[in-house]
Protein backbone atom coordinates (compact mmCIF):
# COMPACT_ATOMS: atom_id res chain seq x y z
CA UNK A 1 0.00 0.00 0.00
CA UNK A 2 3.12 2.64 0.88
CA UNK A 3 4.64 1.92 -2.60
CA UNK A 4 1.21 2.66 -4.33
CA UNK A 5 0.49 5.70 -2.50
CA UNK A 6 3.68 7.49 -2.65
CA UNK A 7 3.39 6.83 -6.61
CA UNK A 8 -0.09 8.46 -6.54
CA UNK A 9 1.36 11.28 -4.75
CA UNK A 10 4.22 11.66 -7.07
CA UNK A 11 1.71 11.25 -10.25
CA UNK A 12 -0.67 14.46 -8.73
CA UNK A 13 2.56 16.18 -8.35
CA UNK A 14 3.40 15.84 -11.43
CA UNK A 15 -0.15 16.52 -12.58
CA UNK A 16 0.31 19.60 -10.83
CA UNK A 17 3.32 21.24 -12.20
CA UNK A 18 2.37 20.47 -15.77
CA UNK A 19 -0.98 22.20 -15.14
CA UNK A 20 0.46 25.03 -13.55
CA UNK A 21 3.57 25.27 -16.30
CA UNK A 22 0.46 25.96 -18.80
CA UNK A 23 -0.91 29.28 -16.89
CA UNK A 24 -1.23 32.04 -19.12
CA UNK A 25 1.57 35.28 -18.05
CA UNK A 26 0.09 38.56 -19.03
CA UNK A 27 2.73 41.87 -19.35
CA UNK A 28 2.23 45.24 -19.65
CA UNK A 29 4.20 47.23 -22.16
CA UNK A 30 4.46 51.56 -22.48
CA UNK A 31 2.87 53.95 -20.96
CA UNK A 32 0.45 53.16 -18.17
CA UNK A 33 -2.07 56.17 -16.73
CA UNK A 34 -0.31 57.41 -13.09
CA UNK A 35 -2.79 55.57 -10.33
CA UNK A 36 -4.61 53.79 -12.73
CA UNK A 37 -6.99 56.68 -13.61
CA UNK A 38 -7.95 57.98 -16.88
CA UNK A 39 -6.36 61.97 -16.96
CA UNK A 40 -8.21 64.45 -18.59
CA UNK A 41 -6.76 66.43 -21.13
CA UNK A 42 -8.94 69.21 -22.45
CA UNK A 43 -8.18 70.85 -25.96
CA UNK A 44 -7.51 74.45 -26.04
CA UNK A 45 -6.56 74.52 -22.00
CA UNK A 46 -4.06 72.34 -22.00
CA UNK A 47 -0.21 73.32 -23.21
CA UNK A 48 2.76 70.90 -23.93
CA UNK A 49 3.73 71.74 -20.57
CA UNK A 50 1.07 70.62 -18.50
CA UNK A 51 0.42 67.65 -20.61
CA UNK A 52 3.90 66.94 -20.07
CA UNK A 53 3.53 67.44 -16.11
CA UNK A 54 0.03 65.10 -16.16
CA UNK A 55 1.26 62.12 -18.14
CA UNK A 56 4.79 62.75 -18.88
CA UNK A 57 6.85 61.81 -21.36
CA UNK A 58 5.72 60.70 -24.58
CA UNK A 59 6.01 56.56 -25.80
CA UNK A 60 6.87 58.53 -28.91
CA UNK A 61 6.24 61.77 -31.09
CA UNK A 62 5.08 61.97 -34.89
CA UNK A 63 7.42 61.22 -37.51
CA UNK A 64 7.74 63.85 -39.64
CA UNK A 65 6.33 66.47 -37.09
CA UNK A 66 6.86 67.24 -33.45
CA UNK A 67 3.33 67.85 -33.39
CA UNK A 68 1.65 64.71 -32.22
CA UNK A 69 2.78 62.99 -29.36
CA UNK A 70 1.66 59.67 -28.63
CA UNK A 71 1.33 57.49 -25.96
CA UNK A 72 1.22 53.94 -26.11
CA UNK A 73 0.62 50.99 -23.89
CA UNK A 74 -0.34 47.09 -24.39
CA UNK A 75 -0.98 43.85 -22.49
CA UNK A 76 -0.13 40.82 -23.82
CA UNK A 77 -0.45 37.06 -23.05
CA UNK A 78 2.02 34.76 -22.74
CA UNK A 79 1.67 30.76 -22.59
CA UNK A 80 4.32 28.56 -22.89
CA UNK A 81 6.20 28.13 -25.65
CA UNK A 82 3.40 29.84 -28.57
CA UNK A 83 3.60 33.45 -29.91
CA UNK A 84 2.45 36.07 -27.49
CA UNK A 85 -1.27 37.30 -28.05
CA UNK A 86 -1.79 40.72 -28.05
CA UNK A 87 -5.09 41.29 -25.27
CA UNK A 88 -5.41 44.97 -25.07
CA UNK A 89 -3.97 48.03 -26.83
CA UNK A 90 -4.70 51.88 -26.81
CA UNK A 91 -2.78 54.61 -28.34
CA UNK A 92 -3.18 58.49 -26.99
CA UNK A 93 -2.72 60.67 -29.92
CA UNK A 94 -2.39 64.12 -28.56
CA UNK A 95 -1.92 66.93 -31.66
CA UNK A 96 -0.72 70.70 -30.16
CA UNK A 97 -0.96 73.59 -32.55
CA UNK A 98 1.58 76.07 -33.46
CA UNK A 99 1.76 77.97 -29.52
CA UNK A 100 2.09 74.81 -28.08
CA UNK A 101 -1.63 74.08 -27.14
CA UNK A 102 -3.57 71.06 -27.58
CA UNK A 103 -5.75 70.58 -30.27
CA UNK A 104 -7.42 67.63 -30.16
CA UNK A 105 -6.88 64.06 -28.06
CA UNK A 106 -7.61 60.99 -29.98
CA UNK A 107 -7.25 57.64 -28.41
CA UNK A 108 -7.35 54.16 -30.48
CA UNK A 109 -8.03 50.38 -29.13
CA UNK A 110 -7.00 46.98 -30.45
CA UNK A 111 -10.07 47.18 -32.91
CA UNK A 112 -8.73 50.03 -34.66
CA UNK A 113 -5.62 48.36 -35.63
CA UNK A 114 -4.80 46.73 -39.03
CA UNK A 115 -2.76 43.60 -40.36
CA UNK A 116 0.12 45.32 -42.43
CA UNK A 117 1.23 42.52 -45.34
CA UNK A 118 4.99 42.50 -45.55
CA UNK A 119 6.70 42.36 -48.76
CA UNK A 120 8.92 38.81 -49.29
CA UNK A 121 10.96 40.59 -51.81
CA UNK A 122 14.66 40.47 -51.82
CA UNK A 123 16.82 43.60 -52.75
CA UNK A 124 18.56 42.38 -55.57
CA UNK A 125 22.49 42.99 -55.39
CA UNK A 126 25.31 43.37 -57.98
CA UNK A 127 27.60 40.53 -58.34
CA UNK A 128 27.06 36.58 -58.70
CA UNK A 129 25.78 34.61 -55.84
CA UNK A 130 28.38 32.47 -54.37
CA UNK A 131 27.31 28.61 -53.54
CA UNK A 132 28.67 27.46 -49.89
CA UNK A 133 31.67 25.76 -51.56
CA UNK A 134 32.81 29.29 -53.36
CA UNK A 135 32.87 30.71 -49.98
CA UNK A 136 34.15 28.34 -47.85
CA UNK A 137 37.16 27.77 -50.55
CA UNK A 138 36.91 31.32 -52.43
CA UNK A 139 40.08 32.94 -50.50
CA UNK A 140 42.23 29.62 -51.05
CA UNK A 141 45.47 30.42 -52.97
CA UNK A 142 44.76 34.23 -52.78
CA UNK A 143 46.87 35.67 -50.68
CA UNK A 144 50.48 36.76 -52.22
CA UNK A 145 53.21 34.93 -50.52
CA UNK A 146 55.43 38.51 -50.11
CA UNK A 147 52.92 39.65 -47.46
CA UNK A 148 54.00 36.62 -45.18
CA UNK A 149 57.70 38.24 -45.51
CA UNK A 150 59.34 40.27 -42.85
CA UNK A 151 59.51 43.83 -44.21
CA UNK A 152 55.71 44.00 -44.86
CA UNK A 153 53.12 44.87 -42.20
CA UNK A 154 51.13 42.02 -40.71
CA UNK A 155 47.30 42.54 -40.19
CA UNK A 156 46.86 43.95 -36.78
CA UNK A 157 50.08 45.48 -36.30
CA UNK A 158 50.54 49.32 -36.78
CA UNK A 159 50.88 50.09 -40.04
CA UNK A 160 53.03 52.56 -41.65
CA UNK A 161 56.80 51.70 -42.82
CA UNK A 162 58.78 49.70 -40.20
CA UNK A 163 62.11 51.23 -38.59
CA UNK A 164 65.06 49.82 -40.03
CA UNK A 165 66.99 47.62 -37.63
Amino acid sequence: MGLRRSALIASVLVGAMAVSACNPTLRSHGFRYPDGEIPTITPGEDTRSSVLSTLGNPSTRGMFDDDTWYYISSTREYLAYLRPDTRDRRVMAIRFGEDGSVLAVDEYGLEDGRVVALVERETPTRGRELSFIEQLLGNVGRLPSEQFGGEQNLPGGAGGPRPEG
